[in-house]
């Protein structure tokens, strides 16, 4: 959410912020709406005031037996001016609101310019290739000759996009998950916290995933929304919280279940299940200091390339550019993972810089200055550490071998009871 009043100072430049995102100029638009606002707002309190006058003036008048018709007639009209009033200014309020609450972070300075993932940049590269001396076969082709995935029963029960795991096949998704938890919190410093998996609508909105994503999640018939990533309820952690600036950061992870309608990605990914409505992801959120937030993004991507590296998975580092970028992200990381399957890169982990975009939704705040006087907006981050159904396809490919099996990478065989090897 944008501050109307940083618009108000610069109207230029917000235009040009969001033309970088595509978009059209609207600042003019929002100032004749502010300037409205604030009249109206002004004349309510001027009304107000004389009312009061005006009460204090027929007291007196009905006290000395004056004639107060006059002074009477002018407070009913005043009075029915204030209720225009009162109506309007809340009005014109939840227009200006419903305006900024679609409108797109403001982009880092450092992100480039382009219309989609086309012109994103490859930052770094960790990790070669390697390379097979047989044709490498897809997650699903592996999963389905092992016996131990399957796509035909999951779309019995739920339909497409679902996916049954069985034997050492789920066990070892299961140990993604915990490898994973047990680095963040042993090694970079992340708390790890159990969230709901429902979250009410106000939860929903302060992480920007209301109003404009609404057709991305699923709604309960009770006005709750299944969660499509645990970013939503770690970050609403401080939900109109006042935070002492001595907590932070504020460094959060979590392993939940999410959920994705996936609208829009008809056609896409349609095998095997890179593309689900249903995974499971280890979430890292951080609450951090305004002037901390870019320290914290690299951390969180770092901790997030740590995952992938202890597994030997080569994947590398993009900075994706102004049109793919997302909504409230002010400067995103994306880790990429190789596939052999796929003979190609594909996104595992996306680590953002929201600022206090998120912050400003949610009214969460932190008690800056050594007088604790000063209050302002916390900065919101958040990233995959990883993507735990994409690890598990990185994983069956890249450790595939020649029959069929796939071999247990070493970090993971602690947390399947010493097993090497998958097999048939």
């Amino acid at each position: 959410m944008h501050d109307i009043r940083t618009i108000r100072t610069d109207p230029a430049a917000f235009d040009a912020a969001m033309a970088r995102r595509g978009l059209p100029p609207i600042a003019a638009d929002l100032m004749t709406l502010d300037t409205d606002r604030r009249a109206a707002q002004t004349a309510l309190q001027e009304k107000q005031a004389r009312r009061n006058a005006l009460s204090k003036e027929i007291g007196q008048g009905k006290r000395t037996g004056a004639d107060t018709a006059a002074l009477e007639a002018e407070a009913t009209a005043l009075r029915n001016d204030m209720e225009t009033l009162e109506k309007r200014v809340p009005e014109l309020d939840a227009t200006i609101r419903h305006i900024l609450e679609v409108l797109p972070n403001i982009l880092d300075a450092s992100v480039p310019d382009g219309p989609d993932e086309t012109t994103n940049v490859v930052l770094k590269q960790w990790g070669a290739p390697r390379k097979l001396d047989f044709p490498p076969k897809h997650h699903f082709e592996l999963g389905e000759a092992l016996g131990m995935m399957d796509f035909a029963t999951a779309a019995k029960l739920a339909g497409a996009r679902f996916t049954i795991l069985r034997g050492p096949l789920a066990r070892m998704e299961r140990a993604l998950g915990q490898f994973m938890l047990d680095l963040h919190t042993q090694h970079h410093g992340y708390l790890e916290t159990i969230v709901p998996s429902l979250v009410n609508e106000a939860t929903a909105y302060g992480t920007a995933s209301l109003p404009k994503f609404e057709e991305d999640l699923f709604k309960t018939t009770d006005g709750r929304y299944l969660i499509p990533t645990a970013e939503v309820p770690l970050t609403n952690t401080v939900a109109g919280d006042i935070v002492a600036e001595k907590q932070l950061p504020i460094r959060l992870a979590a392993l939940t279940d999410c959920f994705r309608s996936e609208a829009g990605s008809a056609g896409r990914d349609t095998r095997g299940m890179l593309r689900q409505h249903q995974f499971r992801k280890v979430e890292l959120v951080c609450i951090a200091h305004p002037d901390k937030s870019a320290d914290e993004h690299e951390w969180m991507t770092r901790s997030a390339e740590t995952v992938l590296e202890q597994l030997g998975l080569p994947y590398r580092r993009m900075l994706l550019s102004s049109g793919d970028t997302g909504f409230q992200s002010t400067r995103t990381h994306d880790l990429e993972v190789w596939l052999p399957g796929q003979q190609m890169f594909r996104e595992i982990s996306s680590c953002s810089n929201c600022k206090d975009f998120q912050a400003r939704r949610m009214n969460a705040r932190f008690r800056a200055g050594q007088d604790g006087k000063t209050v302002a907006n916390v900065h919101t981050l958040n990233g995959s550490g990883v993507a735990v159904g994409r690890a598990l396809i990185a994983v069956m490919e890249n450790y595939q071998q020649a029959d069929g099996s796939i071999a247990v990478p070493e970090v993971l065989r602690p947390y399947m009871g010493g097993l090497d090897s998958i097999t048939a």
